[in-house]
């Protein structure tokens, strides 16, 4: 077999700081794994799509480092990130007599990752997890930063923990069993990346949207790697959001809406990004940040990518209740990540009248 080039992205937090890794024929190398630490075993977290796909190859992997690899298989699907889920690990985990040098591995999507990383955050008061996602979603997104937890009925994401991974392995080869829709959800977080920090980078991806779409093996790394860079000099810079790292949740406050109002699951995550992109930018104009015409841009992109631009019906008064228990909202105020020009973002407060405006021109 023969071996693509890795790319390597350092994510820099002094003694917490660690690697991404970005290639192909990663996940079931044991290169891959090397320079983790050693330890009495190792847990790989997966779903029950994922898991048999590969899960084995990565316990094979990781054999020749740990004495004892168990595999715990949850339910697919966002709908299952919740308390009950994360307890099911917890359960494996005891039963298995983990310990606190146990690491922890996060095979799958973004739920996965966030369910395993949270797992770990709390088990034994904190152990050791490395991130090897599944989804270009996860591998652009979620698998970095250190942003774990489960869902709550009022909101997504709202109970969880700061919690960095040892290492992330990226494989776009898994990418080739990646349902369509996934990775074209996956796509929204690609870009917005470019939306939020550079022009440049989103003038490649529309460009090179069919490739992507195509599942072109040196694309994919391109966007992965590129993705990863942006995102790790944010995290690097502001790890708990208590600044600029808000940007990166750009279209975020109309998707979290949207994914709440309809029922966790109902729509992907990535789908509700790129709607929620789109209307984002609509807000930007209607605070008169950004021209019309570069909205427009942002909207053609995402609909090119094959994301949905119209929200569903929920109704203002609902979308604005949802919002105001937003992460970002502060005393009940609106707050929003918006554009003040190409590749820049800010968050800023709005006026319900302005956001109800862009709610109703996108038929929510």
């Amino acid at each position: 077999m023969t071996t693509s080039p890795v790319a390597i992205v350092r994510v820099q937090l002094g003694e917490r700081s660690y690697s991404i890794s970005v290639g192909s024929n990663l996940l079931g190398a044991a290169a891959s794994y090397q320079d983790l630490p050693r330890g009495s075993s190792a847990v790989i977290v997966s779903n029950e799509t994922v898991g048999p796909l590969y899960a084995e190859r990565l316990a094979a992997a990781l054999a020749g480092f740990y004495p004892k690899v168990d595999v715990v298989l949850l339910p697919d699907g966002e709908a299952h990130k919740t308390w009950p889920t994360l307890q099911t690990i917890f359960d494996a985990m005891l039963a298995a007599h983990c310990d606190r040098s146990t690491t922890v591995f996060a095979l799958g999507g973004g739920v996965i990752g966030d369910l395993a990383g949270f797992a770990a955050a709390c088990y034994m008061r904190g152990v050791a997890y490395v991130q090897v996602p599944t989804t270009l979603l996860a591998q652009v997104d979620s698998s970095v930063g250190g942003k774990t937890g489960v869902n709550h009925p009022s909101g997504k994401n709202m109970i969880g923990a700061f919690h960095q991974p040892l290492a992330v392995v990226a494989d776009v080869d898994v990418l080739e069993s990646l349902p369509e829709r996934e990775l074209v959800a996956g796509l929204a977080e690609v870009i917005k990346y470019g939306a939020v920090a550079d022009d440049s980078f989103l003038g490649w991806i529309e460009a090179s949207l069919p490739a992507l779409l195509a599942r072109d093996k040196p694309s994919l790394v391109q966007a992965v790697t590129r993705s990863c860079h942006i995102k790790a000099q944010v995290v690097a810079s502001d790890e708990r959001e208590s600044g600029v790292r808000a940007i990166l949740n750009f279209g975020h406050t109309f998707a979290h809406a949207i994914e709440t109002g309809t029922g966790h699951g109902t729509w992907l995550h990535g789908e509700a990004v790129g709607c929620g992109m789109a209307m984002a930018a609509d807000l930007s104009v209607r605070l008169g940040l950004i021209e019309p015409a570069h909205a427009a841009r942002i909207a053609r992109i995402v609909a090119a990518a094959g994301l949905p631009l119209r929200a569903p019906a929920l109704g203002v008064a609902r979308y604005l209740e949802l919002m105001r228990m937003d992460k970002k909202a502060e005393a009940g105020q609106l707050r929003f990540i918006v554009l003040e020009g190409p590749g820049r973002a800010a968050v800023r407060g709005a006026d319900a009248a302005a956001v109800a405006a862009t709610i109703e021109s996108f038929g929510g």
